[in-house]
């Protein structure tokens, strides 16, 4: 069975989030790690070259894959910013027509920018997403 690629890494979230050459886009990864961080409970970890995660989470599916993933994530994309984890909850669904400008799919979602969608969904939805997860460490099926 082929290894997870997302794993944790001892590179510097600070230091990815400085290197991000979009000013826009380095604002709105500086103001996520602060929106998931202050709901997650959880410091940022840097999960392979390009995504940041909160805490973390073991998987296994039934074919026999298994691994560990962040309970919630981002990763600041040049076409948009995705968020993994954060929409995924069925408490978080009714929220998403309330969120703003942006699109979704496979768990993920996107968003250009940071001030196209409610700061306060947003919030809710990592919360009520945050709770749905810790309560069943179990996430999409492959």
């Amino acid at each position: 069975m082929p290894e997870n690629k997302t794993k944790p890494t001892k590179m510097s979230v600070a230091a990815f989030i400085e290197s991000i050459s979009d000013p826009l886009r380095r604002a709105d990864a500086k103001a996520l790690v602060k929106i998931m961080q202050n709901a997650a409970g959880e410091k940022p970890q840097m999960w392979g070259p390009s995504i940041i995660g909160f805490g973390s989470y073991h998987y296994k599916y039934d074919s026999g894959r298994e691994g560990d993933m962040p309970v919630i994530a981002f990763a600041p994309r040049k076409s948009a910013t995705v968020l993994y984890g954060v929409a995924a909850a069925a408490a978080a669904i009714p929220l998403l027509s309330k969120l703003g400008k942006h699109s979704s799919g496979k768990g993920c979602l996107y968003i250009k920018k940071l001030a196209d969608v409610d700061p306060q969904i947003l919030e809710a939805l990592i919360v009520k997403s945050l709770a749905a997860k810790r309560g069943t460490a179990k996430p999409h099926t492959e």
